[in-house]
C-alpha cells in the first residue's frame, strides 16, 4: 500500500481529485481538455480503473496514456486500435463519454459558457472559443469541470453570458429531454471540489483543499453552496501517484496551471 505523500503541489492534489470523477466509469472514453484533465483521465487509468479508454487526440485508441509534452525520439505510442473522429462521435452519442474541461463562466445551474462573453453574441466584449461540440456533448453523456482560478467572474452571478452547455435548468433543455439527461459529475478548482447534488441540484461542496476555509470558498462564488454537516479535507496523492504523475508529465507543465497555493501546500 502506497503511503501519503507529505510534499506535494496544489496542481498535483487537483490531478488526484480530479481522477476521483472517472473513477467508476468502467469502459468509457475519458477526454481530459488541457493539462490537468488530462493528467487526471491519465492517472484514473493507470491506477483504479484500468477499462477507461483514452486516445492520442489525433486516430488512435491508446492502451498506455500518453506522457504530455515533448517526447524522446525513439518514443513508441502503445496504440490498441484505430479511432477516428467516426468512432468518437459514435461514443458521444452512445453517452460512453467522460469529458473534463474548463469553462469561462458556470451558473448556478450547471451551464457553462465557452463562447463570448459581454455585450451581444453578435457583437460580444470577448469572443473565445466557440460552443464548438459541447451542446451536444452535455446532453449525451458525463462532464466535469477545472477551474484553475476559483472566483465569481466564473461563479458568477445570474445566468452565463452565452451558454455553451446545458445544466439543471428546466427552462434551457431541448424538446424530448429531461434533467435526468444532465450528468455534471465533478467540479475541481484550486480551492475545493464540488458537485450539483445539493437540494435540487444546488452545487454542492464536497471537500475543502488544505488551508482553505469555506467562508473562502462562498466569497469566491457568486451564489449559495449547499455544505454537508462534515466537509473533509480533500485527500493528499499518494506517493504512487506522484510517481505516476510525474512519468505521465516529464516536463512538469502542471507546475504551470495554478497560480497560487493555499497555506500547507508546497508552491
Amino acid at each position: 500500500m502506497s503511503t501519503v505523500a507529505t510534499d506535494y503541489t496544489l496542481a498535483e492534489l487537483c490531478i488526484v481529485a480530479a481522477a476521483e470523477a472517472f473513477r467508476h466509469d468502467g469502459e468509457v472514453l475519458a477526454t481530459g481538455i488541457g493539462v490537468i484533465p488530462r493528467l487526471a483521465a491519465s492517472l484514473a487509468m493507470k491506477t483504479f480503473n484500468p477499462d477507461l479508454m483514452m486516445t492520442d487526440s489525433e486516430a488512435f485508441l491508446l492502451s498506455e496514456p500518453n506522457p504530455i509534452g515533448k517526447r524522446p525520439a525513439d518514443f513508441q505510442q502503445a496504440n490498441e486500435t484505430w479511432m477516428g473522429f467516426s468512432r468518437i462521435f459514435d461514443n458521444v452519442w452512445s453517452g460512453k463519454r467522460h469529458a473534463m474541461l474548463g469553462p469561462t463562466q458556470i451558473d448556478r445551474f450547471g451551464q457553462t459558457n465557452t463562447s463570448a462573453l459581454g455585450g451581444t453574441y453578435q457583437q460580444p466584449k470577448v469572443m473565445m472559443l466557440g460552443a464548438r461540440g459541447f451542446p451536444g456533448n452535455s446532453i449525451c453523456h458525463a462532464n466535469s469541470f477545472f477551474v484553475p482560478g476559483h472566483n465569481t467572474r466564473i461563479f458568477m452571478d445570474g445566468e452565463c453570458d452565452f451558454v455553451s452547455s446545458i445544466g439543471y435548468n428546466p427552462a434551457r433543455l431541448p424538446r424530448g429531454r429531461s434533467l435526468d439527461d444532465v450528468d455534471i459529475r465533478r467540479v475541481v478548482t484550486n480551492l475545493c471540489v464540488m458537485d450539483f447534488g445539493g437540494p435540487e441540484h444546488q452545487i454542492r461542496l464536497l471537500s475543502l483543499h488544505p488551508g482553505v476555509t469555506l467562508e473562502e470558498v462562498q466569497e469566491n462564488t457568486a451564489y449559495p453552496i449547499a455544505v454537508p454537516a462534515d466537509v473533509p479535507t480533500t485527500p493528499a496523492p499518494t506517493d504512487e501517484q506522484l510517481a505516476i504523475i510525474a512519468g505521465l508529465d516529464p516536463h512538469n507543465q502542471r507546475a504551470a496551471q495554478i497560480a497560487d497555493n493555499p497555506p500547507g501546500i508546497r508552491a
